[in-house]
């Protein structure tokens, strides 16, 4: 499990420290890298310019569940507060990046369909990233921008959460929040019948 250190007193994701959770281990480049076609070159590529971001493949280290932040944020309260906690999460242009176990982008949307989440007024679709897919990953060190590591991978075989886990999450976030709060991630129906429906089983 990736570490994440607490500040005494704090129980929101957000006062946790950024020490060790904000930049990349060397431990933690070589499993990112682990994930391209070429990790020597991806790592010296990375040495030169530790602050660059890069485009990892998804599928065979990873997969990555690609949530609004506010969700996100949520989500990721309820794994640490009362789940089995989180793999490396990072920003990326007003978007949080969930690493997950590689498989749960084509597990998770099923998952989710179950539970009837769905629907562009009820709750926002994850956008799932798996074999076939890429993602920016931001860059090693801790830096402020768009793109940064919130918990950041620091060892070769960070523990990733997978599509069961993941679903706990999201729906338990979603209720909390309730029908009519201004989150955006009720999963209960809206009273609009008009309203598009968004199948998240095909959204990629």
């Amino acid at each position: 499990m990736t570490t994440l250190t607490t500040a005494p007193g704090s129980s929101a994701l957000g006062a946790r420290t950024a020490v060790p959770a904000t930049h990349v281990t060397p431990q933690g480049a070589a499993w990112l890298a682990s994930a391209s076609a070429s990790p020597r070159t991806t790592l010296a590529l990375w040495q030169a310019r530790p602050g660059a971001t890069a485009v990892l493949p998804c599928g065979t280290a990873f997969d990555v569940v690609n949530v609004p932040v506010v969700l996100g944020r949520r989500v990721l309260d309820l794994l640490w507060a009362e789940g089995p906690g989180c793999g490396p999460v990072a920003v990326h242009r007003g978007r949080l990046l969930l690493f997950a176990a590689p498989g749960t982008a084509h597990r998770l949307p099923a998952l989710l369909a179950w539970e009837e989440w769905g629907g562009s007024r009820t709750a926002p679709a994850p956008l799932c990233h798996g074999r076939g897919d890429a993602v920016t990953v931001p860059p090693l060190a801790a830096v402020s921008g768009p793109s940064r590591w919130l918990v950041a991978p620091g060892t070769r075989s960070p523990w990733l959460p997978g599509p069961e886990a993941l679903l706990w999450a999201f729906v338990r976030a979603a209720r909390a929040g309730g029908p009519g709060t201004d989150l955006g991630i009720s999963i209960f129906p809206s009273a609009d019948q008009d309203a598009n429906v968004c199948d998240v089983s095909t959204r990629r």
